[in-house]
């Protein structure tokens, strides 16, 4: 027989039958395919939507406050300054020094005219004169009635009234001679000069001008000692403790860029400002090279020692809402804690905290809205935290 014989109507079912069922297993081998598909599909999407539910979190330490970072602002003034009032009343006749003229002490700055204390120099010198010949001749009218009164030819009342009368008359002498002694003080007033060393920063007068007494009367002149400096400042009541009597710091002006002046702490207030909260500390600056202006503004730059307990967070950390001031923080099982913490001092980008956090606290930067206490977040990775800043 042949090998290639025909195929018989009997075999033909047979195949049939055999392609269906193949095709019967592809088609339910595709359907479980697509049902395993569209589970696992689920499956993802579940944990996906589930895993956006957990909102992801930037994290970081907070810092230790740097050293040396306090800085603030004042303005210079003259170490030793006075108004110059005239002490007498007159017309000023004329002046001697203007604006900027370095002066020693003792220095003629002007002249007053004054009519009216020459004329009562010229009564109290005549006053004088009256005191003195009555005290004269009340003596030599004393010395003959107590001469007299061994002989008996005076009583002793008479006698008692005599010398009663001198003594009065040497008082009223005494009295006259202190009235002269005080016009011719007063006169000497008359003569403007310079109490201290130092420059004519101020003249507020000119020929002619009236000229009253005291403190009621315009000020003619200001004189300062510019050879040293005064500083003052106010210092947060935190670092009231690093600043001490002795210490330097180091001082700059808007007019001298580039330039750093050497100054010193000399005594602090000793006392906190309710107002403010700070506490008003001297300072002392050479200036005998002239370069710095009192009265201009400046900036000192103190070198404190880092403090460790003194830390420093972003101030998008902070949360503020009817519970206080807070600071979200992430434990070690990734879930949310709020804690209640105090400022201390406001660098604008970030803050210095004053209670409420220690060094290990992963504090949330930017903790997003609707954030609750034990909620779970995810931390980002710190290379994805730099690509995002």
């Amino acid at each position: 027989m042949s090998s290639n014989s025909p195929v018989t109507p009997s075999s033909r079912p047979r195949r049939l039958g055999l392609i269906g069922l193949i095709a019967l297993i592809v088609i339910f081998a595709i359907v479980v395919a697509g049902v395993a598909t569209r589970a696992s599909d689920a499956k993802h999407l579940r944990a996906w939507t589930d895993a956006q539910t957990v909102p992801t979190v930037a994290i970081a330490p907070p810092q230790v406050n740097d050293a040396g970072a306090l800085e603030l602002p004042g303005r210079l003034e003259a170490y030793s300054k006075a108004p110059i009032f005239a002490r007498v009343s007159g017309y000023l006749k004329s002046w001697q020094v203007d604006i900027g003229t370095p002066v020693k002490a003792g220095q003629l700055l002007a002249i007053i005219e004054t009519p009216d204390l020459d004329q009562q120099l010229v009564q109290a010198r005549a006053d004088l004169a009256t005191a003195v010949a009555n005290e004269q001749l009340s003596a030599a009218t004393a010395k003959r009635w107590v001469a007299l009164l061994p002989s008996g030819a005076v009583a002793k009342q008479d006698v008692d009234e005599k010398t009663g009368d001198l003594a009065a008359k040497q008082a009223t002498t005494n009295s006259e001679r202190a009235n002269l002694a005080h016009m011719e003080a007063e006169k000497t007033f008359a003569r403007i000069v310079a109490p201290f060393d130092g420059v004519v920063t101020a003249r507020s007068t000119d020929v002619g001008a009236l000229i009253n007494e005291g403190g009621t009367g315009v000020e003619l002149f200001e004189i300062s000692d510019t050879h040293r400096l005064r500083m003052y400042v106010q210092v947060p009541q935190a670092n009231v403790p690093s600043i001490v009597p002795g210490m330097t710091a180091k001082l700059k002006v808007p007019e001298r860029p580039g330039q750093v002046f050497t100054a010193r702490v000399e005594a602090s207030a000793q006392a906190v400002a309710s107002t403010s909260g700070t506490t008003l500390v001297q300072l002392s600056i050479d200036n005998n090279d002239g370069k710095l202006l009192p009265g201009s503004f400046a900036s000192v730059h103190f070198d404190l020692p880092a403090d460790a307990a003194a830390l420093r967070v972003p101030a998008s950390a902070l949360v503020f809402d009817d519970k206080g001031l807070r600071v979200a923080v992430v434990g070690s099982d990734n879930k949310v804690a709020f804690k209640q913490v105090t400022i201390v001092r406001d660098y604008g980008a970030s803050v210095q905290i004053g209670s409420g956090l220690a060094p290990g606290d992963r504090v949330i930067q930017s903790p997003p809205d609707g954030l609750n206490e034990g909620d779970s977040v995810q931390v980002a990775a710190a290379d994805t935290v730099a690509k995002k800043a």
